[in-house]
C-alpha cells in the first residue's frame, strides 16, 4: 500500500467524468488499498478515485456505524429519501467548509473488488458521503451546492451550535 497525493481544486481532472471499471484485477485492488491508506491518513469520510488522479468510477466511504470503509465500484444511487442540511468539506478543497442539503437516506448499487454486485444503504453522514463521492465520479465538487464558504468564525459558531451530540472524532469532510 502507498499514500497517494490528493488532487486539489483547480486541477481540471476533478471536473471530468470517470470511466466505468471493466477489469477487476490486481491494479484495481492496489488502487483500493492505496485509497484506503490515503483516506485513513487524511482522516476524511470518503475519497473518490479522481481525487488521486485516477478517472475510474471507484470510491470509498466511511460507514458511520461500523467505522469501516465501504468500497464502491461503478456505484449508482438507486433510492434516496428525506433531507438533511449540514456541514460539508472536501479533501480536494482543504480548509473550505460550507452547509449543504443532501438526502438523509440513500441506497447505492455498486460492485465490490471482485466485480460482484451488491446494495448498501446509509443515513446521516454515510448518506452524505455516498452522494458527495459519487458526484466526484461525475466531475462535480460540493462547492457547486454551497451558497458561501464559512469563515473561521462562522465555522466555530456552527460547530458550537451543534453541541456535544456530535462525535468529537468524526471529520465532517467527505
Amino acid at each position: 500500500m502507498a499514500l497517494r497525493r490528493i488532487i486539489e481544486a483547480g486541477d481540471n481532472s476533478l471536473l471530468k467524468k470517470s470511466r466505468p471499471v471493466t477489469e477487476f484485477n490486481g491494479r484495481l485492488r492496489q488502487l483500493l488499498d492505496d485509497m484506503a491508506e490515503t483516506l485513513t491518513d487524511a482522516r476524511g469520510a470518503g475519497l473518490a478515485a479522481p481525487q488521486v488522479g485516477v478517472l475510474r468510477r471507484v470510491c470509498l466511504v466511511l460507514d458511520e456505524d461500523s467505522e469501516e470503509y465501504i468500497e464502491l465500484i461503478n456505484p449508482e444511487i438507486i433510492f434516496q429519501e428525506g433531507e438533511q442540511t449540514g456541514l460539508e468539506g472536501c479533501l480536494s478543497l482543504p480548509g473550505k467548509w460550507g452547509v449543504v442539503t443532501r438526502p438523509d437516506h440513500v441506497r447505492v448499487r455498486a460492485q465490490d473488488r471482485e466485480g460482484n454486485w451488491f446494495e448498501v444503504e446509509g443515513e446521516g453522514l454515510t448518506a452524505r458521503a455516498f452522494c458527495h463521492e459519487i458526484e466526484h465520479l461525475d466531475g462535480h465538487l460540493f462547492s457547486e451546492y454551497v451558497d458561501h464558504f464559512l469563515t473561521d468564525e462562522e465555522l466555530s459558531e456552527y460547530l458550537e451550535a451543534e453541541g456535544p451530540d456530535e462525535d468529537e472524532n468524526a471529520e465532517p469532510e467527505a
